[in-house]
């Protein structure tokens, strides 16, 4: 990020996924604090809404794994089982909440085997309004993600309208606004598209397809022809990382597809998720040691991608994106 708040259009950009949620509790007001001050280009909250219609982040509208709404006695008759996106899922919800409501909550790590869980209870649940004031205040642009679109309009709940006016609100109304909107699903960007004109990021997975039915599998809007057809109504490609560069069959990375050159020549950008510094996470030769929470060679794998050709990547750990993006 430049001073003046402009991304340098030259060089890939980072996401801070969740925040520096490597750090911190993710999405919340100082996971995406500490990714600004660790240099990410754009942060990204997964958006979800209260019963109120506000739209909050988290990572999902079910609660129990992010907040510590289970030891909530208050709330213990809210516990529910519903079917989102066509899998059986019991918890808390966030639309069974109004906002005051979630606000009393705190948040709690979401991957305590690897993370700890120093910093739970120390955070609220904050508002797209909230985060929004925090990019602007810090010149910083905004990545979000709708969950479940269809899922939230079947139950009166959609999200476009609200997200669209949002940023509407906050001035950010055209491709030039630092503001990229992504999903996995189809239907909702196309919607999204006829409201508001920032660029839109359609986000694709190794598995399965999108949830609303556009297509039967991910893998069909890869083609050269799939990705001429997300063309016409977005801008990227938020893929797996996987799709990119795949595994081998002893963990290590293979030689890359041909993902990145044929988005390319379809006008899209790529964007790959989610880049983390855990030897759980990464590639066996850029792991360090045999413990699955120390940290491997991070750099090494972000500095593969970009030599692919990628235009940006979501990180849980912003420094480390910042350093190998800028080659230190």
């Amino acid at each position: 990020m430049l001073a003046s708040g402009v991304i340098a259009a030259d060089r890939p950009i980072v996401i801070a996924h969740r925040g520096a949620s490597g750090l911190l509790p993710e999405h919340t007001i100082a996971a995406y604090t500490r990714a600004i001050d660790d240099g990410a280009d754009f942060i990204e909250p997964d958006l979800v809404p209260t019963r109120d219609g506000v739209l909050v982040a988290r990572h999902e509208n079910e609660i129990s794994g992010t907040t510590d709404v289970a030891a909530h006695p208050e709330f213990a008759d809210r516990k529910l089982t519903k079917v989102i996106d066509g899998a059986a899922v019991t918890g808390w919800f966030t639309e069974n909440f109004t906002l005051a409501e979630l606000k009393t909550l705190r948040a709690r790590e979401r991957l305590p085997e690897l993370r700890g869980t120093a910093n739970d209870g120390r955070f609220e649940i904050p508002t797209l309004g909230e985060i929004i004031a925090l990019a602007k205040a810090r010149g910083v642009g905004i990545y979000p993600e709708t969950k479940h679109p269809s899922y939230f309009a079947s139950i009166g709940l959609p999200l476009e309208a609200k997200l669209a006016a949002a940023l509407d609100a906050a001035g950010w109304r055209d491709a030039d606004a630092p503001v990229f909107i992504q999903s996995f699903e189809v239907d909702n960007l196309k919607r999204l598209k006829a409201m508001t004109g920032v660029r839109l990021i359609q986000l694709v997975a190794a598995e399965g397809g999108p949830a609303d039915g556009a297509h039967a599998r991910y893998a069909d809007m890869l083609t050269p022809e799939g990705l001429k057809a997300i063309a016409a109504y977005a801008d990227g490609i938020g893929p797996e990382k996987g799709l990119i560069i795949p595994r081998s069959a002893d963990g290590t990375l293979a030689a890359p597809t041909r993902l990145v050159a044929d988005a390319h020549a379809a006008g899209l950008k790529v964007h790959p998720w989610t880049f983390r510094a855990e030897n759980h996470f990464l590639p066996a030769d850029h792991r360090q040691g045999e413990d699955p929470r120390a940290h491997g060679d991070l750099a090494q794998e972000i500095r593969a991608y970009l030599a692919a050709g990628i235009d940006g990547l979501f990180s849980d750990f912003t420094a480390e994106a910042v350093a190998a993006r800028d080659g230190r």
